[in-house]
């Protein structure tokens, strides 16, 4: 035989085990991380750790203050109709112990608030369904992006086994349903200082 051909030929045969061993590893690597947790779409955030249930939990550092931020995140069962790839989701963002905001993210384009709220920001109204419970709630308007939930829909969200928000779209109105029950309240407890709360129909 060919010396050199033969050491052609084993170098291949090195070469494409060197791959499959490599794409091994990687699909391992993987699937470990998808039973552990979830990649963190912001940078300097920790990847997410499971909070109970379907809810995620996220770690970072403020690099002015070095106040310690946890995030916790809720994805929709369902998608809405622009974007059958990107769910909507809820958010809780802690820094130091305490609630600085929660919101609703609807993956899409938001039709255009209705009216001004106390300061002039713009507000829009949704229709939510905590379990057994319904009310219209009127959340501030970002940026067309994303609704500023309120406290006390917060408290009932963490609490609840059931979680309904309607809200218009570019589309028109559409529901994003949530499955929050699970969620590990001391977790929250300690990152948010929130506890939750039983809501009443308006």
């Amino acid at each position: 035989m060919n010396p050199l051909r033969f050491c052609h030929n084993t170098n291949r045969f090195l070469i494409r085990r060197m791959i499959t061993c490599w794409l091994v590893l990687c699909a391992a690597s993987l699937a470990a991380h998808a039973q552990s947790g979830r990649l963190s779409p912001y940078q300097d955030e920790s990847d997410g750790v499971s909070a109970g249930g379907k809810w995620m939990e996220f770690h970072s550092e403020d690099k002015m203050t070095a106040a310690k931020k946890v995030r916790f995140e809720l994805l929709a069962d369902n998608y809405f109709r622009e974007d059958p790839e990107y769910k909507p989701r809820v958010e809780l963002f802690c820094s130091d112990g305490k609630l600085t905001l929660a919101d609703f993210n609807p993956g899409t384009r938001l039709s255009r608030p209705d009216y001004p709220g106390f300061w002039g920001q713009p507000k829009m109204e949704v229709l939510v369904r905590i379990d057994d419970t319904h009310r219209h709630r009127g959340w501030n308007w970002v940026n067309g992006h994303f609704l500023s939930m309120d406290k006390g829909t917060t408290r009932g969200l963490i609490g609840a086994q059931t979680f309904k928000v309607e809200a218009r779209t570019k589309s028109g109105p559409q529901i994003a349903e949530f499955s929050p029950g699970g969620l590990d309240l001391s977790r929250v407890k300690q990152a948010c200082d929130l506890t939750p709360q039983r809501p009443s129909n308006d």
